[in-house]
């Protein structure tokens, strides 16, 4: 098997085809992973988000720094994975936070019940606020795994 860095250009494609993603963040020495659906935009380097306010929301409000891992696997020996490094904002629900919201919502619309499970009914009937915030993209690193099927 080959392991080989991704290029910038490579880890873009990744980012502009990606989904799914495990977002993790921390709070008083505790970190805390879940896997979230994200958009990239390119324009701006960031990924953008959607989600009730819950557990990632709270602690992210506390504490901004957060990391994402996104991975492409076609098979064990077949596969991408980045990580991205980064700032997490909530986009208000204002004036001035308008245009962004308006971006992501562009983003966002192309995939069907984008809002899901963000949205979705609680059992308990409960209605959570809803936030858009953006991951801001300090960095990104990328590797791919190859190996020769006919290889043993």
């Amino acid at each position: 098997m080959l392991i080989h860095d991704l290029t910038a250009d490579e880890c873009r494609d990744v980012l502009r085809r990606a989904g799914l993603a495990r977002l993790a963040c921390e709070r008083d020495g505790q970190p805390y992973v879940v896997p979230v659906h994200l958009w990239y935009d390119d324009d701006h380097n960031c990924l953008y988000g959607f989600s009730t306010v819950g557990q990632k929301v709270v602690w992210m409000r506390q504490n901004p720094r957060v990391c994402v891992e996104i991975d492409d696997i076609d098979d064990p020996n077949h596969w991408v994975t980045l990580v991205v490094f980064g700032a997490y904002e909530e986009i208000p629900d204002d004036a001035a936070g308008r245009t962004v919201r308006e971006r992501a919502r562009l983003l966002f619309e192309p995939r069907p019940e984008w809002w899901l499970p963000a949205a979705a009914r609680m059992p308990s009937h409960e209605r959570h606020a809803t936030v858009v915030y953006r991951i801001r993209i300090d960095r990104v690193t990328g590797r791919r795994a190859a190996r020769n099927r006919a290889q043993p």
